[in-house]
């Protein structure tokens, strides 16, 4: 390596991305239901009993869409544009029996991700009898899913307005084992590249830049949030199981995570198979 590469890296990893916390305030939420009259209001008294103790929702407007009010992804949007709600709450297969699959999210959902802006949450279905049993207690165990490049303000600010004020935080970062070995086996076939040596410090630099993000973010919220645990987790290994861990092994109230990709219209590669697959707690996807 030359003086120049080397004097290069040193520089590019002395960069470090900084988290700056921005206050949310969720004026109004709109709760999406293909359930109708009693079923529907005792289902919205839930939600709100869900939501109330969190931090960002104090000064709430509760709205609600019932199902005979929408049959199809058009009438649904439309719905939405007429409330413009600050964050939407619903569940899986709507107007579907779908939901007795672990499969799918459902077409209606499927929109609601991706052609609004609007913040949604997705609630364990009411009918499945798949909620975790502390499911819909409060959210005092929430958890951030971070993506390959880890940095993202707004998650975190989303998950603290939903936090309690003696909650814990906790800010995860999963680096995708079979990913990592596959450029392994890669680097390993080009014989000036010291292939040892190379996974070590490419793994070592892989989990210090989510530490050194999620470390901001603690200071970050220290000042402002004084009683709020934020705690990081930063590992290797397969991501829907190690999600699937967490839920249990912590008891968590909410996952937070990204939906969309700026690069296609699909749904973020991350976010898709956790969506699918997690299915006992809230997540709220942005």
């Amino acid at each position: 390596m030359s003086q120049v590469d080397q004097f290069e890296s040193v520089f590019r990893s002395a960069l470090k991305e900084i988290y700056s916390y921005q206050a949310l305030e969720i004026r109004s939420v709109l709760l999406i239901t293909d359930l109708q009259g009693d079923q529907a209001r005792a289902y919205q008294q839930k939600t709100e009993g869900f939501l109330r103790k969190s931090r960002g929702v104090n000064h709430t407007e509760y709205l609600m869409v019932q199902g005979n009010e929408f049959s199809t992804t058009a009438e649904l949007l439309e719905r939405v544009e007429q409330y413009s709600p600050d964050l939407i709450i619903t569940y899986r297969n709507l107007h579907s029996r779908a939901w007795r699959f672990p499969h799918s999210l459902g077409e209606h959902l499927d929109v609601l991700l991706q052609k609004t802006e609007v913040p949604v949450m997705v609630l364990p279905h009411p009918e499945a009898g798949y909620a975790a049993e502390h499911a819909f207690q409060d959210t005092s165990e929430i958890m951030v899913v971070t993506d390959l490049l880890a940095v993202n303000d707004r998650l975190i600010d989303y998950a603290v307005a939903f936090s309690q004020p003696r909650g814990n935080l906790y800010l995860s970062h999963v680096e995708d084992r079979l990913i990592f070995e596959r450029y392994m086996d890669a680097i390993s076939k080009i014989d000036v590249i010291d292939t040892e040596l190379a996974r070590q410090r490419l793994k070592a630099q892989l989990l210090k830049e989510p530490e050194d993000y999620f470390h901001s973010c603690a200071e970050a919220l220290k000042t402002a949030f004084p009683h709020l645990q934020v705690r990081s987790l930063v590992t290797f290994g397969n991501l829907v199981e190690e999600y699937h861990h967490q839920i249990e092994s912590r008891q968590l109230d909410l996952l937070v995570l990204s939906a969309k990709d700026e690069r296609q219209h699909a749904m973020h590669s991350v976010a898709y198979p956790l969506a699918v697959e997690l299915r006992q707690i809230p997540l709220l996807m942005l």
